[in-house]
């Protein structure tokens, strides 16, 4: 696979799973360590079979971390991924090999990160703050794979890459940002807006892919991942 931003690879060994049979693809299962009703669909849009092993996790950034959005978002994506890839390596149970995804949405505006609203007034400050200007949107993805072998040996490693999107707003009254805040589709998204619903008519341009906007950018995910190919 190409080099990516992070990357991390920890092996006690190996299983040679090619040599019985080179010609089929390694049989992965994949599982999306986020409860994201937009990933899930953007998974499914792409006809990836997948289970949701949603994480629960800190995600307190340090802040140097807040001064880089793009690693803070990696950070928190790694994070996610990694606090389940834990959860599944304590199961006896567990055996085969499996890709984890996580990942992490940021919204940016002059330098300032747009995270969910707290209460109705974060969310009529921020959409004011984006009306007619462009922002960007950050989403990095950590995708960790792990194998066990006949013995029970386990091999893990995992890389983690941000892409980002410039989006511009249309100008926004007062009056239609109340509008929307009516739809009531705020509350849980970054920046309080969503570009897969309502928000859509809030936007005038994307520049960039419209699934990072939205949350998973699952084009470059099956360019650099083709091993999840495997799992449609």
């Amino acid at each position: 696979m190409p080099p990516m931003e992070n990357e991390q690879n920890i092996t006690n060994q190996t299983a040679d799973a090619a040599s019985s049979d080179a010609a089929q693809p390694p049989a992965f299962k994949v599982v999306l360590a986020s409860g994201s009703p937009r990933r899930r669909q953007l998974l499914s849009d792409a006809g990836i079979r997948f289970t949701v092993h949603a994480a629960d996790v800190d995600e307190t950034l340090e802040p140097d971390l807040l001064a880089d959005p793009p690693e803070a978002c990696k950070k928190l994506a790694e994070r996610k991924a990694g606090a389940v890839v834990q959860e599944i390596l304590t199961d006896p149970e567990f055996a085969g090999m499996l890709i984890v995804l996580g990942a992490d949405t940021m919204v940016v505006h002059q330098r300032e990160i747009f995270g969910k609203p707290r209460n109705l007034s974060d969310a009529k400050r921020m959409l004011r703050a984006l009306s007619g200007d462009t922002h960007q949107v950050v989403t990095a993805v950590s995708v960790w794979m792990i194998a066990t072998n006949a013995e029970g040996q386990v091999s893990l490693g995992f890389r983690t890459f941000a892409d980002a999107a410039d989006v511009t707003f249309h100008e926004l009254s007062d009056e239609r940002i109340a509008e929307y805040l009516r739809q009531g589709e705020s509350f849980d998204k970054a920046g309080a807006y969503a570009a897969q619903g309502e928000g859509a008519k809030l936007i005038k341009h994307i520049e960039g892919d419209r699934d990072t906007v939205i949350g998973l950018p699952v084009a470059r995910l099956l360019r650099e991942f083709p091993d999840l190919a495997a799992a449609r």
